[in-house]
């Protein structure tokens, strides 16, 4: 199997030479003006150093008890792992996990891609389609400017194929061929071949175009299954299967020296990664490849109900995620009984699959369990709280929430303090691109 990937570690670390300002909320004045490096250097405590709330932050022990799970289970399943980058979108923590040893990063986006290869990162699996003349212009300009770059991306029809050889030879010479792998996808869902024919005559079309290099086979299987029951896990273990059955029916066709197979979200990673490493045909060299991204902060709602290292985990030989992520947002109104009003929305938080879950009550005397309260709805910059008859909740107090889908979390925030064991002290800070 391949080696990590890279990243280019000076451009990373001159993250910290960042000036703070008004450009980052929840930053408190009083660190403007200093650069990252040095209000880390300070350990800064979220609240007695008066960051601005809302405020969301990351646990570092939880961070780094994810990136080691997944590492080490990826490598006793011989499994390669490109984590997904659209989660954090924060080159501070793909150094990280290249550091675990992932083999490269996954995008979705040029914009995504583009963030990557500012910070020099050498492997990039592109999980999507990438047909706009613009874009593959400037990917045929990075090919060409470094050797070292590697990419790969799909495409799932023979209009696709066209498209992208019409583009890459408009662009130039190339310099390197385009890996790309054919996509297989499941009806209603999203992108990728519906049936065998397609995926043939696709297949066919890359390998009679110059520019480009039939790799493998991808997909996702997201789609399939909705949650862990039975006949969701049956749907992805089929979707899996067809999987197969296209690496099978294309073999002898591929153009590279490892048969590049990928799938995996972060709700099914258990099921890809029986599927990917099961037997392959004698002479058939496949490199599996994971993208799960969410998993290095894990969450307090959709991925700890689905994720098989979540509160049900499926798989039993390491231990299960830990949540990272946790919102601080201030009471700021009790205007009727069973009812606060919290001063965090939409713009902080995300909402998209689960409500925040209100956890932890932070008061002047001190912080305990908040058990008898839930979050009701979010507007643009409140949240209504109802809380229980017997729960002394006041103007003033912060209430810590559990938060569900980490990728509609870091898109909303540029910067995110991250704290150390107390839960209060700032250890870094991590700068998102999006």
């Amino acid at each position: 199997m391949a080696g990590a990937g890279r990243i280019d570690r000076t451009a990373v670390a001159g993250l910290a030479d960042e000036p703070l300002d008004w450009r980052f909320k929840s930053v408190p004045h009083a660190l403007f003006g200093l650069t990252v490096g040095q209000a880390v250097a300070r350990r800064p405590g979220l609240f007695r150093d008066g960051f601005i709330g809302p405020v969301v932050a990351l646990d570092n022990d939880a961070v780094e008890h994810n990136l080691a799970t997944m590492a080490a289970w990826c490598a006793e399943r011989g499994l390669a792992l490109a984590p997904h980058g659209k989660t954090t979108m924060a080159p501070s923590l793909f150094a990280r996990q290249l550091d675990h040893g992932a083999w490269g990063i996954t995008a979705a986006t040029v914009g995504q891609l583009r963030v990557y290869r500012a910070f020099g990162v050498s492997r990039v699996l592109f999980a999507n389609e990438l047909l706009d003349p613009g874009g593959l212009a400037w990917l045929a300009g990075e090919l060409a400017a470094d050797e070292e770059f590697e990419f790969t991306c799909w495409v799932d029809s023979v209009r696709g194929v066209e498209l992208m050889t019409e583009a890459l030879t408009a662009a130039g010479p190339v310099a390197r061929p385009v890996r790309v792998l054919v996509e297989v996808g499941i009806a209603g869902g999203r992108t990728g071949v519906r049936d065998q024919s397609t995926a043939r005559a696709v297949a066919e079309a890359i390998v009679a175009s110059p520019v480009l290099r039939l790799a493998g086979v991808g997909g996702y299987e997201g789609p399939a299954g909705p949650d862990a029951t039975e006949s969701s896990l049956a749907a992805v273990d089929a979707f899996l299967g067809r999987l197969r059955e296209t690496v099978a029916m294309l073999r002898g066709r591929f153009e590279t020296e490892h048969v590049l197979v990928t799938a995996g979200g972060s709700a099914f990673f258990d099921r890809v990664a029986d599927a990917l490493t099961a037997p392959w045909p004698a002479g058939l060299p496949v490199l599996p490849v994971l993208r799960s991204g969410a998993y290095i902060t894990h969450d307090d709602g959709f991925y700890r109900d689905i994720s098989p290292l979540g509160a049900h985990p499926r798989v039993s030989s390491v231990p299960p995620l830990r949540s990272a992520l946790r919102a601080w947002a201030q009471v700021v109104s009790r205007p009727e009984p069973g009812l606060a009003l919290l001063a965090v929305g939409k713009r902080d938080v995300p909402y998209d699959i689960d409500l925040p879950e209100p956890q932890v009550l932070r008061t002047p005397t001190g912080t305990h369990g908040l058990h008898d309260a839930r979050v009701t709805a979010l507007n643009d910059q409140h949240g209504f709280l109802a809380v229980g008859s017997h729960t002394r909740i006041a103007v003033g107090d912060w209430v810590g929430l559990g938060l569900s889908h980490p990728c509609t979390v870091f898109d909303k925030w540029q910067l995110v303090p991250v704290t150390g064991a107390d839960g209060e002290t700032v250890v870094d800070l991590v700068r998102t691109f999006f």
